[in-house]
C-alpha cells in the first residue's frame, strides 16, 4: 500500500505545487476563492490512489482503502505545506500579507497562521472525500442473485 500513497500523494503535490505556480504567473495567487480548485486536485488523487489499489489488491478491505485514502491526502498536504512554507518565508514575504489582508481580522497576523490554516484544510478535505470515495468504492454487502 505504501507505493499508493508515495505515489499518489507526490503527484498530488506536484500538481498542486503547478497550480499555484500557474496562478502565480497570471497573477491570481492572492485569491483565496481560487485554492477551491486544490480540493478537487486532491480528490481526484485520492480516488485514483484507491481505485488503484482496489483494482491491485487480490482482497480490499475498507480500513485499507480508508487508510491509503487519508496517507496519500496526509502526504500531499505536508509536501504542498513545506513548499508554501518556503515561499512564503523565503520568496515572496508579501504574499501572506496580502492574503491575510483580504480575510479582514483585527489582530496581529502573521505568516504562519496561512501555513496552518493549509494544512487543517488539506487533512479535513482529504478525511471527507476519502470517506466519500470510499463509499463509492467499498464491496457491496448485498447478495446477488
Amino acid at each position: 500500500m505504501g507505493k499508493y500513497y508515495m505515489k499518489y500523494g507526490i503527484g498530488i503535490a506536484i500538481v498542486l505545487i503547478v497550480y499555484f505556480l500557474i496562478t502565480k504567473l497570471i497573477g491570481w495567487h492572492q485569491y483565496p476563492v481560487l485554492s477551491a480548485l486544490n480540493g478537487v486536485i486532491i480528490g481526484a488523487g485520492i480516488f485514483y490512489a484507491v481505485r488503484s489499489y482496489k483494482r491491485d489488491s487480490e482482497s480490499f478491505d475498507y480500513q485499507d482503502g480508508f487508510q491509503l485514502g487519508l496517507f496519500t491526502g496526509g502526504l500531499a498536504t505536508l509536501i504542498f505545506a513545506a513548499f508554501m512554507a518556503i515561499y512564503i518565508f523565503q520568496i515572496d514575504t508579501q504574499f501572506a500579507e496580502a492574503v491575510l489582508d483580504s480575510w479582514n481580522l483585527n489582530f496581529n497576523k502573521g505568516s504562519f497562521i496561512l501555513i496552518i490554516s493549509l494544512v487543517i484544510m488539506g487533512f479535513a478535505t482529504s478525511f471527507v472525500l476519502t470517506l466519500a470515495f470510499m463509499q463509492l468504492l467499498k464491496d457491496s454487502w448485498n447478495p446477488k442473485h
